[in-house]
């Protein structure tokens, strides 16, 4: 059985998590994101703690792994990946794990807005420095 794990990346209020929560057939396969770790649960509420950052970064990796060690045929990945740096993870995982890794970018063309308040500059900053890989 092939599985597969997809990254989606665009900046916030592109619409990786609509997209996400779709391709994952409204939660039969898993969607990881570095924003789990900020919302409550309960609530719904999202707060944000640039200081815990690394441990929500930490989390949404081990979560993927552990995914990948029970099988899971579809993983979905949902993050902002504006750098290299953070997709070198998935890639290592999927590579040991057996997986077949899709990158996609997703970009706000439905004039989304995004749902956790980043200000137009840190929009800007992100963008400058988001790379399209080409090999």
């Amino acid at each position: 059985m092939k599985k597969y794990i997809y990254l989606l990346r665009g900046l916030p209020g592109s619409g990786k998590t609509t997209l996400a929560q779709t391709l994952s057939e409204n939660g039969n396969y898993p969607v990881f994101a570095i924003d789990d770790y900020f919302t409550n649960p309960e609530t719904g509420e999202y707060i944000f703690d640039y200081k815990q950052n690394y441990l929500a970064y930490q989390q949404c990796e081990q979560k993927t792994q552990s995914a990948m060690q029970a099988g899971v045929s579809k993983i979905f990945v949902d993050n902002t990946f504006t750098i290299e740096e953070e997709l070198k993870p998935y890639m290592k995982l999927a590579q040991e794990h057996g997986y077949i890794l899709f990158v996609l970018t997703v970009e706000n063309r439905h004039g989304g807005t995004n749902a956790h308040q980043v200000s137009t500059e840190q929009l800007a900053k992100m963008a400058a420095k988001y790379k399209v890989v080409l090999m």
